[in-house]
């Protein structure tokens, strides 16, 4: 059963889209959720929705591209709730525009790895001593199947971040196994979050969905199940899995 009573569950990015999906049912599942984000209004609106349903969350807001600001995330979820014994390292998105490398900006570069890749590995430094003196421990990873094949117009930056995710994950589930800390990542094709949806006319859409043997795009909720599997006793026995949410897009 997919149970996650008693479960302290950050969820870094969770104000909307993918991440805020994963809160949502990790708190019917019966975890206490946090929810993290920028956007104070928009979490909010998440952290009403949960508790609203008879589910238990909290909020804060920060930017976690840095480490004293992950940690001073951590010490507010420990002394409010506990130590934490779920994350999902969700927080990222692409900072840069398709295009030739060479034409790819620093700026536009840096931002992309810092909001990815750095903020999932400041997450994971934050949480893993408590988890590992506590020998116990769950993290899931936010990558994307563009780290998985090249796509043509595909922003470098983004894949190239994603794809360090992946390594990270596998890497350090060699080292945590011991400690029975399961690492796992979740690597989604194209979602229809609220932005997608206002971003990408319908008919794209629907010729993308065409480009996946299930003829469909995902939903957050696609993602969002997958992470409470990976999240629960379930998954018992996996760890340092990539898991393609895509539809069959990859095969192709």
């Amino acid at each position: 059963m997919r149970d996650l009573n008693n479960k302290i569950a950050l969820v870094t990015g969770s104000s909307r889209g993918i991440g805020a999906a994963i809160a949502k049912r990790f708190a019917q599942a019966g975890a206490k959720v946090v929810v993290h984000g920028r956007d104070v209004g928009a979490l909010s609106a998440v952290r009403t929705e949960i508790e609203r349903a008879g589910g238990q969350a909290m909020q804060i807001a920060a930017d976690i591209t840095t480490f004293a600001a992950i940690e001073d995330l951590r010490r507010q979820v420990e002394q409010s709730l506990g130590p934490i014994d779920i994350v999902v390292a969700n927080a990222g998105g692409s900072f840069s525009k398709p295009g030739p490398l060479e034409e790819t900006p620093e700026e536009a570069w840096r931002a992309t790895i810092d909001g990815n890749l750095t903020a999932t590995f400041l997450t994971i430094k934050s949480v893993l001593p408590s988890m590992k003196l506590r020998k116990t421990g769950n993290i899931i990873t936010i990558s994307s199947s563009a780290a998985r094949k090249p796509y043509p117009g595909a922003p470098v930056p983004y894949a190239a971040a994603k794809a360090g995710i992946q390594i990270l994950t596998q890497d350090l589930a060699a080292q945590v196994g011991p400690y029975n800390i399961r690492v796992n990542c979740i690597a989604p094709e194209t979602i229809l979050t609220e932005t997608n949806q206002q971003r990408i006319p319908a008919a794209q859409q629907q010729a993308l969905a065409e480009q996946h043997p299930l003829r469909r795009l995902g939903t957050p909720e696609d993602v969002a199940r997958a992470a409470l599997f990976l999240a629960s006793d379930e998954a018992a026995w996996i760890t340092g899995v990539i898991m393609d949410v895509a539809g069959g897009a990859v095969l192709v």
